[in-house]
This record gives structure tokens, C-alpha cells and sequence, in this order.
């Protein structure tokens, strides 16, 4: 292949941060987002803390006719796209049309809207079949919108992995760059924070139930007791390398050099989570060793068990503390389909800065979880390549890999707390 697909914007909706820059400052900080919920009254339900994005200017970057129609999760994808494509310097108008695409990933969003629409049913009556067909319709909303939006016309679509999906979406958009599109925006948000989306959301057996927002989440610690839900994500902008020289573009923040996806066996076969496969297949498909890998950006469950299993993953193939973890959604929640795309996202600004984010709240590692985990402060490092891992509900596996570019190499960025550069 001799197009090499990069990404030249970022754009993020966190629960600590809105636009690249403030969730940047603040993750660098170990300034968290997750905190009691209050987008509903959670009395009664066995969760109370979450990582809620609070009151946002929608209407900059939503038209105004579409926020009453749609919810929080259309909002948030449809400013991480215009953000990203503001970043990247990328104005749509000066695309062909059909050589734009968008494929974003989408696991719980849509949540709220059918909240309102179930309670629609009991006050005003309308069919279940009404309120179970808009439901599905939020599915393919925010793709659909995104390219509506902007005229993207080109091949468009929608992946479906849970947490995994974001890296399976961004997986899709370096093959539409290397086929031949322009322009493609990638990624994914998520919000599913109301009584339905909760309700079933912990029906999987994974949240964590504390009410301590500092304790609640905890992967690979000591104490560790489940995932708090999050909501909000990253969209990203990917061109060809030589076309976002063509056309100046303002920075190119890295290269997807490699990517893989796997599926767990089934449960009882005694075979292994296909994990640590991933990795292995992403980085054959980079063709880099696990020894250029300067830091991994951790799936980070919360869950022991599964902290165990990623762990193990992670030691087999770096080596025990081979390389620097790093798990900064302690400080976001697990955001479904955003969650992978904020960690990329995350790990390409750790590459741009030189200084790998924290794991915040675990103060003492698990046994069995025997990992150079960065914990408490952020770590300057000289970071040429990161991978970032996700596990999606029901057997997911993906794994990416981005690394620094010559194009980037001469357009350092220094941030306040970033290291100065020779």
C-alpha cells in the first residue's frame, strides 16, 4: 500500500474536558470527571457515581432544529466531528463529496431518546412499535448525521463492538484511505446515562456499585470492584499522508500503523481470550516488535478477573513491566463506543507532548497484576509509538497501533508540562 492513512484531527467530548486541549490539561492533571449522577435521581438504583459531561454549547456545532429531535449522544458526535475537522484544518466544501466517508462505532447510544420515548408511551400513548423504531433509527444516527452535516457522500457505516468498536471503525477508515477516499472521520461517542441505559447497562454484572468517586473505579488495583459508566468520546479526522502535505495541513498527529481484531473462544473451552492475539496481529500488521511499543494505552475493565486476563496479555507479549500502562479513563468512566477513540486520541497526544497521562485512584496494584502501571502523575517519556487495546461485551478484541511521523517530527508541539525536545 503506498497510501499511509494519518490523523490530522482531534476532537473530544469528555466528562473532564471539551475540545482536545482542556481534556488534555485536565488529564495530565489527574483532574477527573466522574462524580454523583445527576442527570436523574439515582435513589433506588445500585449505581451512584458516573462520568456525566455537563451543559455544553450544542447548538454551535448542532443545528437547532435537530437538538429537540435527537439526545445528548447525536450532540456530543456531532461536535467531536466538527471539532476534529476544525482541528485538521479540513473544510468539507473543498472535498469532493463522494471522496468523504464516516464510519463511527455506536454500542448503548440512543439510550436517553428512548428513555423520553417510553415515557412518552405512559403519558401520551403512542405505539411501542413507534418508540422501538426510533430507538433502532439512533443506531446509524450519528454516522448518518455526521455526513448529512458535512456532505460526506462516500462509503459511510456504523460498527457495533462495544468498547472495541472505535478501534474496529478507525481499523475501516485506514482501509477506505488506503482504497482511495480523501477523507474519512472516524471514532465514536457514547452516552447512555438514564434509567434505561443504566438499568441495562448492569444487567451485565460489571458496574461498580461504590459511591466514592475517587474509589469507584480501580483497574488492576487492589479494591477493584467494576467500571463506572462514562459518557461522551473522540471523533477523528485520517488523510492520506501525502495528501495532508498537499494541502498544508496544520498537524499530522500520527500514522495508524497497525490494527487487528479478534473474538474470545466460547466460554468453558480452556482456550485463551483472544486479547493478547490482537496485539500480536497488530503489531505484525505495523511490522514493528513488541520492543518499539512505548507505552499501552490498557482496556482496564475494573473487573479483577479481567484485569487478571489483560494483564497476563499484556506481560506475555512486552515482557513483566516491559513496557509503560497507562489507563486514563479512571478519570472519564468506560464510554462504550467512545471510550477506544478517547484513547486514541489520548495516546496521540501523549506521543505529541513526550508525557504519558496517569491511571488515577489505584494506589496498590493487584496481585497477579504485576504492571509498570503509571500511577499518580503523569511521566515524561519519549513516546514514538503507542498501542491502544479494548475488549467490547461479548467477546471484542481490538488493538491499534499510531506512531509519530516525519511531518510531525518538525512541527513539535510544546505543551506547559512537556518536555523540551533536542
Amino acid at each position: 500500500m503506498t497510501r499511509r492513512a494519518v490523523i490530522t484531527g482531534i476532537g473530544v467530548a469528555a466528562p473532564n474536558g471539551l475540545g482536545a486541549e482542556a481534556y488534555w490539561a485536565a488529564t495530565l492533571e489527574g483532574r477527573s470527571g466522574i462524580g454523583p449522577i445527576t442527570r436523574f435521581d439515582p435513589a433506588g438504583y445500585p449505581f451512584r457515581v458516573a462520568g456525566e459531561i455537563g451543559d455544553f454549547a450544542a447548538a454551535q456545532h448542532v443545528p437547532s432544529r435537530l437538538i429537540p429531535q435527537t439526545d445528548n449522544w447525536t450532540h456530543l458526535g456531532l461536535t467531536s466531528a466538527a471539532l476534529a475537522l476544525e482541528d485538521a484544518g479540513a473544510d468539507p466544501a473543498a472535498f469532493p463529496e463522494y471522496e468523504m466517508a464516516v464510519v463511527t462505532a455506536s454500542s448503548s447510544g440512543g439510550t436517553e431518546f428512548g428513555q423520553r420515548e417510553i415515557e412518552r408511551l405512559w403519558s401520551k400513548g403512542p405505539s411501542w412499535v413507534g418508540a422501538y423504531q426510533s430507538i433502532a433509527w439512533f443506531y446509524a444516527a450519528t454516522t448518518g448525521q455526521i455526513s448529512i452535516r458535512h456532505g460526506m457522500r462516500g462509503p459511510c457505516g456504523v460498527v457495533c463492538a462495544e468498547q472495541a468498536g472505535a478501534l474496529d471503525a478507525v481499523g475501516q477508515a485506514r482501509q477506505l484511505i488506503r482504497s482511495g477516499t480523501a477523507l474519512v472521520v472516524t471514532g465514536g461517542t457514547d452516552a447512555s446515562l438514564c434509567p434505561y441505559g443504566l438499568t441495562a447497562q448492569h444487567s451485565n454484572g460489571r458496574l461498580s456499585e461504590s459511591d466514592d468517586p475517587e474509589r469507584a473505579y480501580l483497574p488492576f488495583g487492589v479494591g477493584a470492584a467494576g467500571y463506572v459508566p462514562g459518557e461522551g468520546g473522540a471523533m477523528l479526522v485520517t488523510e492520506d499522508a501525502d495528501d495532508a502535505r498537499a494541502r498544508s495541513a496544520p498537524v499530522v498527529y500520527g500514522e495508524i500503523a497497525g490494527y487487528a481484531a479478534t473474538f474470545d473462544p466460547r466460554p468453558g473451552s480452556g482456550r485463551e481470550p483472544g486479547l493478547r492475539r490482537a496485539m500480536e496481529l497488530a503489531l505484525a500488521d505495523a511490522g514493528m516488535s513488541a520492543g518499539e511499543v512505548d507505552v499501552v494505552f490498557a482496556d482496564a475493565a475494573g473487573v479483577p478477573e479481567l484485569d487478571l486476563s489483560e494483564a497476563a496479555a499484556i506481560n506475555a507479549l512486552f515482557g513483566s513491566r516491559g513496557v509503560p500502562v497507562t489507563a486514563p479513563k479512571t478519570m472519564t468512566g468506560r464510554l462504550y463506543a467512545g471510550g477506544a477513540a478517547l484513547d486514541l486520541a489520548c495516546a496521540l497526544l501523549c506521543m505529541r507532548d513526550g508525557v504519558i497521562p496517569p491511571t488515577t485512584g489505584v494506589t496498590e496494584l493487584a496481585p497477579g497484576c504485576d504492571l509498570d502501571l503509571v500511577r499518580g502523575a503523569a511521566r515524561e517519556a519519549r513516546v514514538r509509538a503507542a498501542m491502544v487495546a479494548a475488549r467490547g461485551y461479548g467477546g471484542f478484541n481490538a488493538a491499534v497501533i499510531v506512531t509519530k511521523t516525519d511531518q510531525r517530527r518538525s512541527r513539535w508541539h510544546r505543551s506547559p508540562r512537556s518536555p523540551s525536545t533536542t
